[in-house]
């Protein structure tokens, strides 16, 4: 130890800062200097005893390196040549003698001076089997590196291999490489030969990895160009011995061929015309040209269509009713609506194709429905998805004038489809937008337009072809989201969601016995009790569709398939009780009815795009100065209901016995559960009114009723929609009378005879028929003062009310 430290002595040296390169011990290299302050290191080193301090920069882009700029280990040299060349640049011929570290920076100006310490590599190595092992693999690898890159000459290997002097091994290696500078300096940063030789493997082995995968694009990159030139030489010789022949070769025979499938394909003329002039076109063309290309795709596409192939329509209306039954229930409309047009087409055999839109929430099944129409009217079936298409030219294609042109979507579907007549679905029609590329919803209006469809013109096509055999059928979530011109040109049929009996059913019939196959079961290891289902349908799902309940029906099916495969069971039947140790803890809980009658805190309906639910909204009085403060996230529609149901509660209140002022002495909190989730629309105006007057008159409203309505300012109740939705959500939170408006009675229809008979549904078309049936009592003014007169202008008659409530209830 004391003789290391010994070797290890401190000098005062002049420094040159090196661009780019990293000097090693026992390294001899030359390099050109330019710097004034580098010049400077040199003349004062060659006037003491030719040793200098070479350490590289941290950035060789910086003319004026500070001394944080470069790095503290380098290597003392000894100058062993200078050549001044022109332009006051000198060439330096350089050997590295010794490691060292700057300890500190004596001064910078002429030239920078350091104190450093040298660090002396050891003179012998010890000669384990773990070092000669390293060594061993270093060399190896170096000649690997060395056979890749061909820059190190075969006596540098074989020198390096015979090489007893361990110490030195890494630097001559390291120095011979072509690396970053940051690997270079981090091997001449370790003073440990061991640890300079292991850091040396790891470059080594990295660097060999990518000087291989270089090679081997190289390689591929040759190889393409090769067989480029090759094809080329031997096209170039076959064209001239056609030449020399007389011979028009293949490209006469393909000619020929293009004009006898054009004439068998049954044209209009002027199509007809048209695609044998591009043929003409095609043989007057080199055929390396790259408009022959383009032609010749033109071709093919015309070719490719079914001009007059059309599949022969399945008009058995038994067969059709069979096929959809077994694929669907429910969705009666729909299935309805394709038995009359098979009827009509049955009687007319010239049946425009119709253009229906079936409309409703995800997951009812309105994709899959379309599927088995398809298959029931023997109709090829091609899907096309419109959902955020916004350029024109996807559904009428683009010119042929335009680089990589093609057919639109509409002519690719009918090439798809191999028939002049399929059934084309244009799923999501309501999810396409518009910008500077043009607007598909106009483009569709010819598609869909029975009138104008027989001659739809494609831009790359550019002739008539005929879509009046072309059944469409679109779907979409939200109608109102179709621009009107579109909407107009389709009949719409609506679905609603499905009830929880329909859920039921359709998980019975379909997606239970449909995930038990699909996991590899067998139905006798699997089994749903129809409790289960409900449980699942009600407590893990809040959807309108039934995606949602097929996807927990899978989760079951894969922990069971694990429960078999593992032995621990060999079958298993899910019950409501045993349903959350395969599903977890209840994600929804759907609100119940009150458990007793309360002040202020009337149930409202609601609709959503998952289906129904109920609201119960709270009315709060406090003294004040009539403020009024609306909370529960409530758009702006909700909140006009709540003025309207102020004003109307207003201008009866002497009549029901409030005080007439209560504007201007208490202010009013209408707060709407849960806070979190949006609600908007109008039909909260006959609640919001009711729990007003329940608060004022502090008369508790009944908990077995909810109500649905629009109030206007005279307290009559409009029609709103969504009634089936809202009624199914009140019969779910266990409410049994229910209020909506008479106006809506014919939507009762849709809704489930077994439910409707267990629900008391009274229509109303005013606000006190809504008082009667839902206060515990009716609200009258001790104030019997006032005329017949001024009682008529309040619009309210308390007789009449009773009446019409009595009316109501019959009904």
């Amino acid at each position: 130890m004391t003789q290391e430290k010994n070797r290890q002595k401190t000098i005062t040296i002049p420094l040159l800062p090196l661009r780019g390169i990293v000097v090693f011990p026992h390294m001899i290299l030359h390099f050109d200097v330019g710097r004034e302050k580098s010049i400077n290191a040199l003349e004062e080193a060659m006037m003491k005893d030719q040793r200098i301090f070479l350490a590289a920069q941290k950035d060789p882009a910086l003319d004026e390196p500070g001394q944080d700029d470069i790095y503290t280990v380098g290597t003392i040299s000894k100058i062993k040549q200078l050549l001044r060349l022109p332009g006051d640049t000198i060439r330096v011929l350089v050997e590295g003698l010794e490691r060292a570290k700057t300890l500190e920076y004596v001064s910078d100006d002429p030239f920078y001076k350091v104190t450093v310490r040298e660090c002396p590599s050891p003179k012998h190595l010890a000669r384990d089997s773990e070092t000669e092992a390293l060594v061993r693999q270093v060399v190896s690898y170096f000649e690997k590196y060395a056979k890749l890159t061909n820059r190190i000459s075969p006596d540098t290997t074989f020198t390096l291999s015979t090489m007893e002097d361990y110490a030195r091994l890494s630097d001559v290696i390291a120095a011979n490489m072509v690396i970053k500078l940051e690997d270079k300096q981090r091997i001449l940063n370790e003073i440990s030969p061991r640890k300079r030789m292991e850091k040396l493997l790891k470059i080594l082995v990295n660097e060999i990895e990518i000087l291989e995968v270089e090679k081997n694009i190289n390689r591929k990159v040759r190889q393409q160009i090769d067989k480029s030139q090759r094809e080329y030489y031997l096209r170039e010789q076959l064209k001239a011995i056609q030449n020399e022949l007389g011979e028009g070769g293949q490209q006469s025979d393909e000619i020929e061929e293009y004009r006898e499938k054009i004439k068998k394909l049954g044209l209009p003329a002027d199509a007809e015309n048209k695609a044998l002039k591009e043929v003409d076109r095609l043989s007057k063309m080199h055929p390396s040209s790259a408009e022959s290309g383009v032609i010749r795709t033109y071709l093919d596409w015309i070719i490719d269509l079914p001009w007059n192939n059309k599949t022969e329509e399945n008009l058995n209306l038994s067969d059709a009713e069979k096929i959809l039954d077994e694929d669907h229930y429910g969705l009666t409309k729909v299935k309805e609506r394709m038995v009359e047009y098979l009827a009509i087409r049955k009687l007319k055999n010239s049946l425009k194709g119709p253009i229906i839109c079936l409309a409703g929430p995800p997951g009812v099944g309105k994709t899959s429905i379309v599927r088995s129409i398809a298959k029931a009217l023997n109709r090829k079936y091609v899907r096309m998805s419109l959902g955020g298409v916004r350029d024109e030219a996807e559904i009428r294609g683009h010119r042929r004038t335009y680089v990589g042109a093609m057919p639109g979507r509409i002519i690719k579907a009918i090439k798809q489809a191999g028939s002049k007549n399929p059934l084309i679905l244009l799923d999501e029609i309501d999810k396409m937008a518009n910008d500077f590329r043009g607007d598909p919803a106009s483009a569709l209006l010819e598609v869909l337009d029975a009138e104008q469809n027989k001659e739809f013109h494609d831009h790359y096509l550019d002739m008539p072809f005929d879509l009046s055999d072309v059944m469409f059928i679109t779907t979409a979530n939200y109608k109102d989201a179709i621009p009107r011109p579109l909407l107009d040109r389709m009949e719409v049929i609506d679905i609603s969601g499905y009830v929880e009996e329909e859920k039921v059913q359709i998980a019975k019939r379909h997606l239970i016995p449909k995930q038990i196959k699909n996991h590899g079961l067998k139905t006798s290891e699997l089994r749903f009790d129809e409790s289960a289902i409900r449980d699942i349908i009600n407590y893990y799902t809040r959807e309108a569709g039934v995606r949602n309940l097929e996807r927990q029906i899978s989760t079951v099916c894969r922990k069971v398939a694990r429960q078999i495969v593992s032995g621990q069971k060999k079958s298993v039947r899910i019950t409501s009780k045993n349903l959350d140790k395969y599903l977890g803890r209840r994600i929804f809980l759907y609100d119940k009815a009150n458990e007793k009658d309360e002040v202020g805190i009337v149930r409202g309906l609601a609709w959503t795009p998952v289906g129904g639910d109920t609201l119960c909204i709270e009315v709060n009085l406090m003294p004040g100065e009539g403020a009024m403060e609306l909370t529960g996230q409530l758009g702006d529609v909700m909140k006009e209901s709540a003025r309207i149901a102020r004003s109307y509660v207003r201008s009866i209140a002497e009549m029901i016995g409030i005080d007439k002022d209560f504007h201007k002495k208490y202010d009013m909190h209408i707060h709407v559960p849960e806070g979190a989730i949006p609600k908007d629309g109008p039909s909260a105006g006959i609640t919001l009114a009711t729990a007003m007057i329940s608060a004022l008159t502090n008369i508790p409203a009944k908990r077995n009723v909810a109500m649905t309505g629009e109030i206007t300012l005279r307290g009559k109740v409009l029609p709103i929609g969504g009634i089936k939705e809202k009624v199914l959500a009140a019969h779910r939170a266990g409410i049994d009378t229910i209020l909506f408006p008479k106006d809506n009675e014919k939507d009762i229809e849709e809704i489930p005879e077994n439910v409707v008979e267990k629900l008391n549904l009274i229509p109303v078309s005013s606000m006190d028929q809504v008082i009667k049936h839902t206060l515990v009592r009716f609200p009258v003014s001790e104030n019997r003062n006032k005329t017949e007169e001024e009682k008529k202008d309040v619009h309210i008659d308390v007789q009449k009310a009773k009446d019409e409530a009595a009316v109501g209830v019959e009904h």
